[in-house]
Protein backbone atom coordinates (compact mmCIF):
# COMPACT_ATOMS: atom_id res chain seq x y z
CA UNK A 1 0.00 0.00 0.00
CA UNK A 2 2.78 2.50 0.84
CA UNK A 3 4.44 1.96 -2.55
CA UNK A 4 1.23 2.95 -4.37
CA UNK A 5 1.00 6.10 -2.28
CA UNK A 6 4.64 6.96 -3.02
CA UNK A 7 4.12 6.49 -6.77
CA UNK A 8 1.09 8.77 -6.66
CA UNK A 9 3.08 11.42 -4.77
CA UNK A 10 5.98 11.52 -7.28
CA UNK A 11 4.25 13.99 -9.70
CA UNK A 12 3.28 16.22 -6.75
CA UNK A 13 6.86 16.19 -5.40
CA UNK A 14 8.24 17.04 -8.87
CA UNK A 15 5.70 19.87 -9.15
CA UNK A 16 6.76 21.30 -5.77
CA UNK A 17 10.49 21.13 -6.64
CA UNK A 18 9.90 22.83 -10.01
CA UNK A 19 7.80 25.50 -8.30
CA UNK A 20 10.62 26.29 -5.87
CA UNK A 21 13.13 26.69 -8.73
CA UNK A 22 10.73 28.87 -10.75
CA UNK A 23 10.01 31.05 -7.72
CA UNK A 24 13.74 31.56 -7.14
CA UNK A 25 14.23 32.44 -10.80
CA UNK A 26 11.52 35.08 -10.69
CA UNK A 27 13.15 36.78 -7.74
CA UNK A 28 16.46 37.36 -9.59
CA UNK A 29 17.33 40.82 -10.94
CA UNK A 30 18.23 40.56 -14.66
CA UNK A 31 20.47 43.64 -14.34
CA UNK A 32 22.70 41.78 -11.89
CA UNK A 33 24.11 39.24 -14.29
CA UNK A 34 27.49 38.01 -13.16
CA UNK A 35 30.52 39.09 -15.12
CA UNK A 36 33.52 36.85 -15.60
CA UNK A 37 35.64 39.98 -16.10
CA UNK A 38 35.51 41.25 -12.50
CA UNK A 39 39.05 41.64 -11.06
CA UNK A 40 40.56 40.63 -14.40
CA UNK A 41 42.48 42.83 -16.83
CA UNK A 42 40.41 44.60 -19.43
CA UNK A 43 40.93 42.80 -22.76
CA UNK A 44 43.23 44.64 -25.14
CA UNK A 45 41.19 46.25 -27.88
CA UNK A 46 42.26 46.31 -31.50
CA UNK A 47 39.44 48.57 -32.63
CA UNK A 48 39.52 51.82 -34.58
CA UNK A 49 38.62 55.12 -33.00
CA UNK A 50 35.31 56.54 -34.23
CA UNK A 51 36.34 59.55 -36.30
CA UNK A 52 36.09 60.96 -39.79
CA UNK A 53 39.26 59.12 -40.82
CA UNK A 54 38.08 55.52 -40.88
CA UNK A 55 41.06 53.67 -39.39
CA UNK A 56 43.28 56.55 -38.34
CA UNK A 57 44.20 55.20 -34.91
CA UNK A 58 43.36 52.54 -32.39
CA UNK A 59 42.93 52.62 -28.62
CA UNK A 60 45.50 51.09 -26.28
CA UNK A 61 44.48 50.18 -22.74
CA UNK A 62 47.92 51.25 -21.53
CA UNK A 63 47.02 54.87 -22.32
CA UNK A 64 44.57 54.79 -19.38
CA UNK A 65 46.82 53.10 -16.80
CA UNK A 66 47.20 55.06 -13.57
CA UNK A 67 43.64 56.38 -13.48
CA UNK A 68 40.22 54.92 -12.81
CA UNK A 69 37.67 55.39 -15.58
CA UNK A 70 34.37 54.25 -17.07
CA UNK A 71 33.89 52.17 -20.20
CA UNK A 72 30.39 52.70 -21.57
CA UNK A 73 28.92 50.39 -24.23
CA UNK A 74 26.40 52.30 -26.35
CA UNK A 75 24.94 52.54 -29.86
CA UNK A 76 22.87 54.99 -31.88
CA UNK A 77 20.14 52.35 -32.30
CA UNK A 78 19.85 51.84 -28.53
CA UNK A 79 16.78 53.50 -26.98
CA UNK A 80 18.07 53.07 -23.42
CA UNK A 81 21.31 54.80 -24.45
CA UNK A 82 19.29 57.94 -25.22
CA UNK A 83 17.96 57.84 -21.66
CA UNK A 84 21.41 57.61 -20.09
CA UNK A 85 23.17 60.04 -22.44
CA UNK A 86 22.35 63.28 -20.54
CA UNK A 87 23.62 61.60 -17.35
CA UNK A 88 26.87 60.65 -19.10
CA UNK A 89 27.21 64.28 -20.24
CA UNK A 90 26.86 65.38 -16.60
CA UNK A 91 29.37 62.77 -15.38
CA UNK A 92 31.85 63.82 -18.05
CA UNK A 93 31.45 67.47 -17.05
CA UNK A 94 32.53 66.43 -13.53
CA UNK A 95 35.91 65.46 -15.02
CA UNK A 96 35.34 61.70 -15.12
CA UNK A 97 37.05 59.95 -18.03
CA UNK A 98 34.56 57.92 -20.05
CA UNK A 99 35.65 55.76 -22.96
CA UNK A 100 32.80 54.78 -25.27
CA UNK A 101 32.45 51.47 -27.07
CA UNK A 102 30.12 52.03 -30.04
CA UNK A 103 28.62 48.54 -30.26
CA UNK A 104 27.34 46.99 -33.50
CA UNK A 105 26.61 50.35 -35.04
CA UNK A 106 27.00 52.18 -38.33
CA UNK A 107 29.78 54.80 -38.34
CA UNK A 108 27.66 57.57 -39.90
CA UNK A 109 24.72 56.87 -37.57
CA UNK A 110 26.97 57.09 -34.52
CA UNK A 111 28.60 60.33 -35.67
CA UNK A 112 25.22 61.89 -36.44
CA UNK A 113 23.90 60.80 -33.04
CA UNK A 114 26.88 62.35 -31.24
CA UNK A 115 26.59 65.62 -33.15
CA UNK A 116 22.90 65.77 -32.20
CA UNK A 117 23.16 64.81 -28.49
CA UNK A 118 26.76 65.76 -27.61
CA UNK A 119 29.87 63.71 -26.90
CA UNK A 120 30.69 62.79 -23.28
CA UNK A 121 33.47 60.39 -24.31
CA UNK A 122 37.20 60.98 -24.14
CA UNK A 123 37.61 58.41 -26.92
CA UNK A 124 35.15 56.16 -28.74
CA UNK A 125 36.05 52.67 -29.89
CA UNK A 126 34.17 51.67 -33.02
CA UNK A 127 33.04 48.04 -32.63
CA UNK A 128 31.06 47.54 -35.82
CA UNK A 129 31.10 43.72 -35.67
CA UNK A 130 30.68 43.47 -31.89
CA UNK A 131 33.96 41.57 -31.37
CA UNK A 132 35.18 43.91 -28.62
CA UNK A 133 31.86 43.47 -26.89
CA UNK A 134 32.18 39.70 -27.09
CA UNK A 135 35.58 39.87 -25.37
CA UNK A 136 33.98 41.93 -22.58
CA UNK A 137 31.01 39.60 -22.19
CA UNK A 138 28.55 42.29 -23.27
CA UNK A 139 24.91 41.22 -23.35
CA UNK A 140 23.76 44.39 -25.10
CA UNK A 141 23.78 48.15 -24.85
CA UNK A 142 23.97 50.00 -22.56
CA UNK A 143 26.48 48.49 -20.18
CA UNK A 144 29.03 50.39 -18.09
CA UNK A 145 32.26 49.05 -16.63
CA UNK A 146 34.48 50.56 -13.94
CA UNK A 147 38.16 50.12 -14.74
CA UNK A 148 40.75 50.64 -11.99
CA UNK A 149 44.20 52.23 -12.21
CA UNK A 150 45.81 48.89 -13.04
CA UNK A 151 43.45 48.31 -15.96
CA UNK A 152 41.27 45.71 -14.20
CA UNK A 153 37.49 45.55 -14.43
CA UNK A 154 36.06 46.30 -10.98
CA UNK A 155 32.33 46.49 -11.67
CA UNK A 156 29.76 46.04 -14.42
CA UNK A 157 26.40 47.82 -14.57
CA UNK A 158 23.81 46.57 -17.04
CA UNK A 159 21.19 49.04 -18.21
CA UNK A 160 21.01 52.81 -18.41
CA UNK A 161 23.03 54.94 -16.03
CA UNK A 162 20.67 57.27 -14.19
CA UNK A 163 21.63 59.98 -11.72
CA UNK A 164 20.61 57.60 -8.92
CA UNK A 165 22.72 54.75 -10.33
CA UNK A 166 25.65 57.15 -10.70
CA UNK A 167 25.39 58.41 -7.11
CA UNK A 168 24.65 55.09 -5.36
CA UNK A 169 26.48 52.46 -7.43
CA UNK A 170 29.02 53.81 -9.87
CA UNK A 171 30.53 56.91 -8.24
CA UNK A 172 31.37 55.20 -4.90
CA UNK A 173 32.97 52.29 -6.74
CA UNK A 174 34.85 54.58 -9.11
CA UNK A 175 36.10 56.65 -6.16
CA UNK A 176 37.26 53.45 -4.45
CA UNK A 177 39.03 52.27 -7.62
CA UNK A 178 40.72 55.67 -7.93
CA UNK A 179 41.91 55.56 -4.30
CA UNK A 180 43.57 52.15 -4.56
Amino acid sequence: MSRKIFIRLIPFIIFIVMGVFLYQGLSLDPRKLPSTMINKPLPEFNLPILSDNVFEQTFKNASMLGKAWLLNVWASWCQACQIEHPVLMDISSEGVDIIGLDYKDERNDAQTWLSQYGNPFKKILFDEQGLGGINLGVYGAPETFIIDKKGHVQYKHIGPVTHEVWQTELKPRLDKAAAQ
